[in-house]
């Protein structure tokens, strides 16, 4: 069994942490907003439902040695979003199961301000650095053009239709860098 403490990543403006027990709240909000959601199946989620899913992130780092990090602003604390790397065991088609799923979902005020790019830029540089994943993907929907342009920003380039539990999506591929 893996068991990783989730890392503390800093960058410019955000601190990626730990998921607290006080993130409850904020992330049920979050989740709960149709805006948010639209591209992420479409369907608010209940408090049980974000209760559930705000449990997984220190399951992810205790059984596989990454997870999601709650993103935070630097300068205030506040509450931004979410961030991180995953195996979900999709129910999907082509199958990813194994392969790091980079994702990411920051709260309606704080989008628009280049947040998500940094988010994940810090976690895709500790993926290279820490868990040097060859592959990692991450699941768009065709619609979603703001998450394709990160993803871009970020270096997933191979793009293929894929089927998530009758959903059509795009997966997005990343190869890890080559060390200097």
């Amino acid at each position: 069994m893996t068991v990783a403490a989730c890392p503390t990543l800093t960058t410019e403006r955000l601190i990626l942490r730990e998921t607290l027990y006080e993130d409850f709240e904020p992330s049920a909000a979050l989740w709960g907003d149709e805006s948010v959601v639209r591209y992420i199946g479409g369907k608010p989620s209940s408090r049980s439902d974000s209760w559930a899913r705000l449990l997984r992130f220190p399951g992810l780092w205790a059984l596989l040695g990454y997870g999601y990090w709650t993103v935070v602003e630097r300068e205030t604390g506040r509450f931004v979003g979410q961030a991180g790397l995953a195996d979900f065991k999709r129910d999907m088609t082509p199958s990813i199961e194994g392969v790091p799923d980079a994702g990411y979902v920051l709260s309606p005020a704080f989008q628009g301000r280049g947040y998500a790019t940094e988010a994940m830029q810090a976690v895709m540089g500790w993926a290279d650095d820490v868990l040097k994943a060859p592959l990692t993907c991450a699941i768009i929907q065709d619609e979603n053009t703001a998450s394709i342009r990160v993803v871009q920003k970020l270096g997933f380039g191979r793009a293929e239709t894929a089927d998530l539990g009758g959903t059509p999506v795009t997966l997005y591929w990343r190869d890890r860098p080559a060390a200097p």
